[in-house]
This record gives C-alpha cells, sequence and structure tokens, in this order.
C-alpha cells in the first residue's frame, strides 16, 4: 500500500448547537423573559391602614418636592407651600406649618404588592417628613418611610413619584 491509496478519515465536524444547548438557551431566555414581565407588572396598591402596627424596619431618602405642585404617593396627596424658613404642607387636604427640623408623620397605610397579577408581599407602611429647608422652586426633606415587614428598596422606589428626587440616606 502507498500513500496514495490510504483514504484520510477525519471526524465530522458538527454544524450548529446540539440538542441541550438549544433547551439550555430556551430555558434562561424564558426565565429572562419573565423576569422582565414581572419587573415590568410590578404595581404597589395603596389603601388606609389600621392603627396599632409596629414598624420595624426603616428607610430613609432625602427628597425635593416641588413647591405648589401636588405629588402623589401611593394614595396619599401631597402639596408644599414653601416662605422662608416655613412650609405649610398638605397631606390629603389637611394642612400643618412646619418649620426647619420639625417632622410631619403621614397617618398609616397598607401595602400589596403584585407582579404578574399575583400578590407578592403586603406590609403596613408609615411615612414622616423633616424639613430641611428649601432649594430654588423646592422644599427639602428627610423622609423616613418605616414598614411593618421588611420590603426591597425596589418596591419602595415604585412608590415615590419620580418629582420628588428621591435619594436614599
Amino acid at each position: 500500500m502507498t500513500d496514495s491509496t490510504i483514504e484520510k478519515t477525519t471526524p465530522k465536524e458538527k454544524a450548529g448547537w446540539g440538542l441541550g444547548t438549544k433547551i439550555l438557551l430556551g430555558i434562561i431566555a424564558l426565565v429572562v423573559i419573565i423576569s422582565i414581565l414581572a419587573v415590568v407588572t410590578l404595581t404597589v396598591a395603596v389603601i388606609d391602614s389600621q392603627t396599632g402596627t409596629s414598624f420595624p424596619y426603616t428607610t430613609t431618602y432625602r427628597v425635593s418636592i416641588p413647591d405648589g405642585e401636588p405629588v402623589t404617593m401611593g394614595t396619599t396627596k401631597i402639596l408644599v407651600m414653601t416662605y422662608e424658613d416655613e412650609v405649610v404642607t398638605e397631606v390629603d387636604g389637611v394642612k400643618e406649618k412646619l418649620v426647619v427640623g420639625q417632622e410631619r408623620i403621614i397617618s398609616p397605610r397598607y401595602a400589596r404588592v403584585s407582579a404578574l397579577g399575583v400578590p407578592m408581599l403586603d406590609t403596613d407602611f408609615q411615612i414622616t417628613l423633616k424639613y430641611l429647608g428649601t432649594s430654588g422652586n423646592n422644599a427639602l426633606f428627610d423622609m423616613n418611610i418605616k414598614t411593618s415587614k421588611q420590603v426591597p428598596e425596589m418596591v419602595i422606589s415604585k412608590l415615590i413619584p419620580p418629582k420628588m428626587n428621591a435619594v436614599p440616606n
């Protein structure tokens, strides 16, 4: 036998992905799509709460509320009007005057968090605003959100309207 009569064989090269790889990629894509849908459909429904609830968890934000423009957190409508070192806060129609350093406690509320239409978390919460002064056309506050259960920051941020420019403290 000579070299010319011997056939050289090479293993067949695979073209494309195997079945296992395709299944794995399909599962990963499905998980990613469901996760994105869950985040997009995340809703927070807020109603008045019963009294007597304890609030062991606290998240603090620095917020600015536009002077004379109402903002809504859940079902709570907040309006502020500043004058020198004072602010009149109107929360759901109830007015209260604050000076720098003074706090206003907003009555407790109940929130139900849902994703894809499925209830995920229920909690009672209470908001406290501490007046810090003005900055341009905004009233500055430290806002404490106290909850009865530990709530992810992403959920709390859904409750805070973008107009408030909330920054975690």
